[in-house]
């Protein structure tokens, strides 16, 4: 995996979680499909990494718009998570990026945020065992708006005690990149491990 990182030191570092840390996507595009398929609905896998980083009460919004359903938002959201955390023993870790993480930590405060709730994303990091890295955790339920609204990174930066504009955002999503541009970051694009840009 090629990274294209600042040579510039930062007084903070930001982490998005699944497809960043941790090689998630996969297995929630799993939980989605499965969830979908119960529906009656479809959830393709291009649209699925083009939605990367947003809540999940929105991707069911826009899912029951698109297929002319009327889920329920938080039981759909409640299933669909559910089904992921069944598959948590799957997970790896996305190791370059882990390894900057491991590099990084003690010299620069450091921060996760993410789209995701909570439980799946403390879940993901206690099972990589690199939660202790991060001084922050910022999850969906710390915010009002999320990618590509800049508010999750800004967020973080205030828990970090840092101007954003002298943080680093790594981040795998264009929603993720969106929401790094607007709190005024900059970032690094990390590519999907099954990606040919790796």
């Amino acid at each position: 995996m090629t990274l294209e990182i600042p040579e510039r030191q930062f007084d903070g570092y930001i982490f998005d979680c699944d497809g960043t840390l941790a090689d998630t996507m996969p297995l929630h595009f799993r939980a989605w499909s499965r969830t979908m398929q119960e529906e009656g609905g479809d959830f393709p896998e291009e649209l699925f990494y083009a939605w990367g980083g947003r809540p999940a009460a929105e991707i069911v919004e826009e899912l029951n718009a698109r297929c002319g359903l009327s889920m329920p938002i938080v039981e759909t959201v409640n299933r669909k998570e559910g089904y992921f955390l069944a598959l948590l023993h799957e997970v790896e870790p996305i190791e370059a990026i882990v390894e900057v993480a491991k590099c990084l930590h003690g010299k620069a405060p450091m921060a996760v945020a993410s789209g995701g709730h909570r439980e799946l994303v403390t879940a993901t990091l206690n099972y990589l065992s690199i939660r202790e890295l991060f001084q922050a955790v910022v999850c969906a339920e710390d915010y009002e708006r999320g990618k590509p609204a800049p508010d999750p990174f800004l967020v973080a930066a205030a828990q970090l005690g840092v101007p954003a504009g002298n943080c680093l955002v790594f981040e795998d999503s264009p929603t993720g990149i969106e929401a790094a541009r607007a709190a005024g970051m900059e970032f690094v694009f990390v590519p999907r491990p099954d990606s040919h840009f790796s």
